[in-house]
């Protein structure tokens, strides 16, 4: 089975991830959708796509959150609900397996599928949706993951909105003797089979989905989406430490001292507010040409 992720870990990320996507790109693929749109969010965890998205719509939608860890997109139902109720809108569920928001414009009509996406874009429903979106999924993917997705996509003539993508460009302020160090474990960590048929594509991944799709004569329009971490957000500055630790320790063991050594230092710069980061990011839209 493909990686899966920690819900609080997604849930502390979601408002850098809402202040990092292009707007810009969001609102051109709204243009482009028809009047109710549906959208297919792959790999979408507790939904923090669609909160975002869905006002950047803002009309009659519907959408498929597909995710492998039911897990998740159980919470994914309980935070968007109170994400609704947050804003003065009445949530309803229809079964358990439906939420619809009402929203000013139109109600958003939510439901999960659980599906393992290795095998991707089989099993999944195509033929139903108006576009594919994604989030912080396509640098865990193998090419061939998404010379599939584009053949999909294309046979269906579907958008194809894919956030987040790392690029390969971090940094931690104030710098570090080991920064160097950390950075060449996690990129190495980043290349690292996911689950997904092969090596991940990591920093590569937003020339790939261009290529892919360029190649079957999509437009494909790239803005970028770094994250911007401030001082004043020690836990999230403190918790991103952390995970570059641990990624570089997975792959450069002979380097465990100094790398354990990084992570103090910077967990302690979190806590006393004198860590930041920007990480690198870069959202991608591909629009299948015109009839």
């Amino acid at each position: 089975m493909a990686e899966s992720f920690d819900g609080d870990w997604l849930e502390l990320r979601e408002p850098h991830d809402a202040a990092a996507r292009s707007l810009d790109l969001a609102a051109q693929l709204a243009e482009a959708l028809p009047a109710r749109p549906r959208l297919l969010d792959l790999g979408a965890g507790t939904g923090s796509l669609m909160r975002w998205m869905a006002p950047v719509i803002g009309r009659a939608q519907a959408w498929t959150l597909v995710d492998a860890d039911g897990g998740l997109l159980s919470r994914a139902f309980g935070t968007t609900a109170d994400f609704a109720e947050a804003q003065d809108w009445r949530a309803t569920f229809a079964g358990r397996k439906t939420l619809l928001v009402h929203a000013p414009g139109g109600a958003w009509r939510m439901e999960g599928l659980i599906a393992d996406l290795r095998d991707a874009p089989r099993g999944l429903p195509l033929d139903k949706v108006d576009a594919v979106v994604n989030t912080a999924l396509c640098d865990l993917v193998s090419e061939d993951w998404i010379s599939r997705i584009a053949a999909g996509c294309a046979k269906h003539r579907l958008p194809f909105y894919a956030a987040l993508n790392v690029t390969g460009r971090e940094r931690f302020d104030p710098p570090h003797r080991a920064d160097a160090l950390v950075a060449r474990g996690f990129a190495r960590d980043q290349l690292r089979d996911k689950g997904f048929g092969g090596i991940a594509l990591g920093a590569r991944a937003p020339s790939v989905i261009a290529a892919a799709f360029a190649a079957h004569g999509y437009a494909v329009q790239r803005a970028p989406s770094d994250w911007r971490i401030p001082r004043q957000d020690p836990m999230m500055a403190a918790q991103l430490a952390s995970g570059h630790a641990q990624a570089a320790m997975g792959q450069l063991r002979r380097d465990r001292r100094r790398i354990l050594d990084w992570a103090m230092d910077r967990r302690a710069q979190a806590g006393l507010a004198r860590l930041s980061a920007r990480i690198g990011h870069a959202d991608l839209l591909c629009l299948p040409p015109k009839e």
